[in-house]
């Protein structure tokens, strides 16, 4: 397969041999589940392909996206189980300090016995097309993974998506993908998930789906001001967004009343706030005409959050609860993701965890399957909260790769019960997460002086005590000075006092010069 992938190359695919092909394929993963998963001991291969196959325009304004291949470098904690092998592929080769970095975390297994169970690929190529549209151009890598996974019977593959280019990878390679049919993708996007909350019985703010032009962003602009007076802002969204890219503000500020009311959101709709930083009106319009999208009431109040919720769909049809989390929202407009506090607040988690739980079911009676997030906008009512379901992610997101690494770096569990984590000698563990702690002055630091500041000023995490920093993204430092980090603690406090200590320790090691 040759040639550069359209964007709408990544979207459902009506292709029915390929569906059924997959469909068959993805069959052998209950076995592996059942027969191989609950034991550490047996021998597998995961062949690890984090390629983020979205749209290539809405990819483009995330700043350092070419590093974002590195952050399931949290799975090559899958090693310490003793006959367990890893494939891990990207697009460009991965600086052997951070891989050294991870397989150090590896408690209580040496680390030159996990290295020669690692196998790192690399498509020497950082153009922007999606890494498994890469691969797929390259038959002779494509061999070399294939000659890596060794019984294809115990073999699956794990992504960041799954969308019709990772399915052809699946069936090239003849193993399963633990994540969704892309055939189910429509429940992840804007209207989908808008569609399937009201389904299942769980609520969303007043708005429309299935937008497909401006006419049509503007009369449901219109509608929704003659429904609520009062109303001072809506939210425009694209359907495919992620991470807050493609979503808009709209301001009825002066808005008149009556007939003339559609006629002036039409002349204003240029004026919509992005919280893109290089988003204008003429982008956004022909963006939402490709992928259309959605306008839903903004969400105002005094005390309000962003919670999350996240599930798991096991391949016998299994709903788990995951983890909660409070997501951290910044930009310019409020709404791009930078960080997330895990678990959610006390006063609430349950309850959001009780209603994502109503989709989650919804999902898996469609034939979801894998890691997915629901997110939420909460607001004070009284003494309680009042709960608004906004997006479903089907897809691993910002709040997967730090619970990942919380997990395999303590050995505990999530209780559903409680909403907490707890360690195998019973205390919690909470975290602070970033993927956007980014500074101009941390350009040029390399992953070695990454590494050396946090050992030196004892940030670095600490199996003993089960606290302490994690990085990721650490391949961005250098040239965008950006990376992420996963701030463990004892307490809520602990954690954000953890970050905040090691924000000081980075801006006052690159302050000056050595």
């Amino acid at each position: 397969m040759t040639g550069a992938m359209a964007d709408a190359d990544i979207g459902p695919c009506n292709d029915a041999p390929e569906s059924a092909a997959f469909r068959r394929l993805q069959a052998r993963l209950r076995g592996l589940y059942e027969n191989v998963f609950p034991d550490p001991s047996l021998p597998r291969t995961v062949l690890i392909v984090p390629s983020l196959t979205l749209d290539s325009d809405v990819l483009a304004r995330v700043a350092g996206v070419p590093h974002y291949e590195e952050r399931m470098l949290c799975l090559l904690l899958l090693l310490r189980m003793p006959r367990t092998r890893v494939v891990y592929v990207t697009s460009a080769p991965i600086d052997e300090a951070t891989v050294d970095y991870y397989l150090h975390l590896l408690e209580g297994v040496p680390h030159r016995h996990a290295r020669n169970r690692l196998i790192l690929l690399n498509c020497h190529d950082s153009s922007d097309l999606p890494l498994s549209t890469k691969i797929l151009d390259r038959p002779r890598l494509l061999k070399r993974i294939d000659d890596a996974l060794g019984d294809k019977a115990l073999a699956h593959m794990v992504c960041y998506t799954v969308t019709t280019v990772e399915r052809r990878l699946a069936l090239e390679l003849g193993i399963p993908i633990y994540g969704c049919d892309p055939d189910l993708l429509p429940l992840g996007s804007k209207s989908g998930g808008r569609k399937l909350f009201r389904e299942a019985g769980v609520t969303v703010p007043d708005g429309f789906e299935d937008l497909a032009s401006e006419d049509e962003i503007a009369d449901a602009l219109a509608e929704l001001k003659a429904r609520h007076p009062r109303m001072r802002r809506a939210v425009v969204k694209l359907n495919e967004a992620f991470s807050g890219e493609g979503n808009a503000i709209f301001s009825f500020d002066d808005a008149p009343k009556g007939a003339a009311l559609v006629a002036w959101v039409r002349e204003n709709l240029p004026g919509l706030a992005f919280d893109s930083h290089d988003m204008d009106w003429d982008s956004y319009r022909a963006k939402f005409a490709e992928m259309g999208g959605i306008v839903e009431a903004f969400v105002e109040g005094a005390d309000k959050c962003s919670p999350s919720a996240q599930f798991r769909i096991d391949p016998a049809g299994g709903v788990e609860a995951v983890s909660t989390h409070d997501q951290v929202l910044g930009g310019k407009t409020g709404q791009e993701f930078l960080g997330a506090r895990f678990p959610a607040r006390a006063d609430y988690r349950l309850e959001i965890q009780a209603e994502a739980l109503k989709a989650a079911n919804a999902l898996a009676e469609r034939g979801v399957l894998g890691r997915f997030g629901i997110d939420f906008i909460s607001v004070r009512e009284g003494d309680g909260w009042k709960h608004l379901a906004i997006e479903i992610n089907l897809r691993k997101g910002g709040t997967t790769h730090p619970f990942i690494m919380l997990q395999y770096l303590t050995d505990g569990a999530y209780d559903p019960e409680t909403g907490l984590f707890n360690t195998p000698e019973g205390p919690p563990r909470y975290y602070y997460a970033t993927d956007n702690l980014e500074s101009e002055r941390y350009r040029g630091l390399l992953p070695e002086d990454l590494i050396d500041i946090a050992v030196r000023n004892g940030i670095h995490f600490h199996g003993a005590t089960q606290t302490g920093v994690v990085f990721h993204l650490i391949g961005a430092l250098s040239e965008f000075g950006k990376l992420g980090a996963v701030c463990v603690g004892k307490s809520p406090e602990d954690a954000e006092q953890l970050y905040r200590a090691m924000v000081a320790i980075l801006d006052r090691e690159c302050a000056a010069p050595g």
